[in-house]
């Protein structure tokens, strides 16, 4: 086995190489207070105080050789380089302390013209089985051969940041630096830090290499038809691309190349609050040996996780690796999608369950990012609030939100993509008054769009969006599928809810228009 070599960190006969899971079980049982194992054999963990991203206290560095290619603002906010050495130092410092400490050697990204090297170095048992499960695993031979990495992350997640070192607002802080290749996790034990941190490079190298990073699920079907699933924490991307009746790319990350499109993870990361073997049972059977779960709550003598109960936090959630989900394709890379839904979850209740999208509309749509805050996936969060995330994705994009839409504007051209907009939120009224659309209609829409029905279906035009929407589709009730019709309240109370959204929309796209064309603009909703 090669020798292993991080800067600052010493690695003596207390270092844990890629273990076993069965090794991290142990260590994680004896070591971790908190931890436990399920009544299905999945690692149980907690993540301390934070239970969500704290997206607040991201930093980028600011670098010669990088300062001209990052959107800075609210998402990348900068940091001097200094900040970041005093940031590495203490996290080192911090683990050259600790009686063990783990390695985990993986790959992020399935085709290996792409894929990247990637290093964590922790010390936690639970976050070394966490980015087991999330990175992909790489074969005896692979890890013997694995040579320097091409990122590395360094997790002293237990100890806090200094508040007072310039740049810092808090104890926590989650810092990447592009030129050192190298992320530090300060004050935050929440894993999925980590995962996304491994996204955010991608988003910044996958870009620069001519290819298309993207916030999104996919899956294929039985004749090799590729769909992309677009939308935020909560508005449904896992749970609608785990279909038994197509294969599973991934649940969360993917790269569009002009080959295809590949997974840039090996696992998944669900959310379980209300996780029931009716709902999604692929994920309910995936939490086994091996998986891990986050923050939830069990049974003291029989550990039998109650699902429902969110008294640690409403973003209970599980990592597993992908081969966990029966229906996965292994290895994660598909052809070119065909078909492309953008999922919002909309909380005032007025967006269709399924509409039709221009070329025009999706550009618009795609770079609006609309969806609703569920409660849970960010610290503070507790009832769904409106919210705009470009590209579906903002907390993570390194580049402007103007060039990926680019990007997969010249996709979806070169390829005749199907866009549909999806709506998994609130149908009859807004949160508080109507209902959350159910997950057997959200599916059955999704059914009719791999079957080619709504291709051929009728539609009618949706007011003020301008949206088509189809007049039927199987299984779904036809008052569902016109908001207009399904709103239990005044006509009035309904054109003031859809006006608001729609001025809500053209607010947020201000921060475009100069960099937008006007056919884009046009696609928007005209009050």
């Amino acid at each position: 086995m090669s020798p292993i070599q991080t800067e600052g960190i010493e690695f003596t006969d207390k270092l844990r190489r890629n273990l076993s899971p069965s090794q991290l079980y142990e260590d994680a049982l004896r070591y971790e207070p908190g931890t436990a194992i399920s009544s299905t054999g999945a690692l149980i963990a907690t993540s301390g105080k934070k239970t969500g991203r704290s997206p607040r206290d991201k930093r980028v560095v600011e670098e010669a050789s990088t300062v001209d290619d990052v959107w800075w603002g609210p998402v990348n906010k900068k940091l001097s380089e200094e900040s970041f050495s005093v940031n590495y130092e203490r996290a080192v410092n911090y683990l050259n302390t600790r009686e063990r400490l783990y390695v985990f050697d993986g790959y992020a990204g399935w085709d290996p013209k792409y894929r990247i090297k990637v290093r964590v170095v922790c010390a936690r048992a639970y976050h070394a089985l966490f980015m087991n499960n999330m990175l992909i695993r790489p074969t005896q031979e692979e890890l013997e051969n694995f040579g320097e990495p091409d990122f590395t992350i360094v997790n002293a997640g237990q100890f806090p940041a200094n508040r007072f070192t310039s740049g810092m607002t808090s104890g926590t802080s989650v810092a990447i630096s592009f030129e050192r290749k190298q992320m530090v996790i300060l004050g935050t034990e929440y894993a999925g830090e980590m995962k996304k941190g491994v996204f955010t490079v991608m988003h910044y190298l996958m870009p620069k290499a001519g290819v298309l990073s993207l916030h999104s699920s996919c899956n294929e079907g039985p004749d090799g038809d590729v769909s992309l699933f677009f939308g935020l924490s909560g508005t449904g991307k896992t749970t609608l691309s785990a279909d038994p009746q197509r294969l599973l790319i991934g649940d969360d990350e993917h790269v569009w190349t002009e080959s295809g499109v590949f997974n840039i993870e090996g696992g998944c990361y669900a959310k379980t609050i209300d996780l029931s073997a009716e709902k999604e049972p692929e994920i309910f059977n995936a939490i086994r040996f091996g998986s891990v779960l986050e923050n939830v709550i069990y049974d003291d003598d029989s550990r039998v996780v109650d699902y429902a109960d969110c008294s640690i936090t409403e973003n209970t959630r599980c990592a597993y690796p992908i081969e966990f989900i029966p229906n996965a394709k292994v290895p994660c890379v598909g052809g070119k999608p065909q078909n492309i839904v953008l999922l919002t979850c909309d909380a005032f209740g007025v967006l269709p369950p399924v509409a039709k999208l221009t070329p025009a509309q999706a550009m618009y749509h795609f770079i609006s990012g609309y969806t609703a805050k569920i409660a849970g996936t960010e610290e503070g969060v507790t009832e769904p609030e409106a919210t705009f995330s470009a590209c579906f994705g903002q907390p993570f994009l390194v580049w402007h939100p103007v060039k990926y839409a680019q990007m997969l504007a010249q996709k979806m051209q070169e390829n005749n993509v199907n866009v549909w907009l999806v709506n998994t939120g609130w149908n009859g009224g807004a949160y508080g008054v109507g209902k959350r659309i159910s997950l057997k209609y959200s599916r059955a829409i999704i059914d009719a769009i791999h079957s080619g029905e709504l291709q051929d279906a009728e539609y009618s035009t949706y007011g003020v969006f301008n949206l088509q929407i189809p007049t039927a589709v199987s299984n779904v009730p036809a008052k569902v599928l016109d908001p207009s019709q399904a709103w239990e309240g005044t006509p009035e109370e309904f054109n003031g809810t859809i006006s608001k959204l729609a001025h809500l929309f053209q607010a947020n796209f201000k921060e475009y228009a100069d960099k937008a064309t006007p056919e884009i603009i046009a696609a928007g909703p005209q009050l």
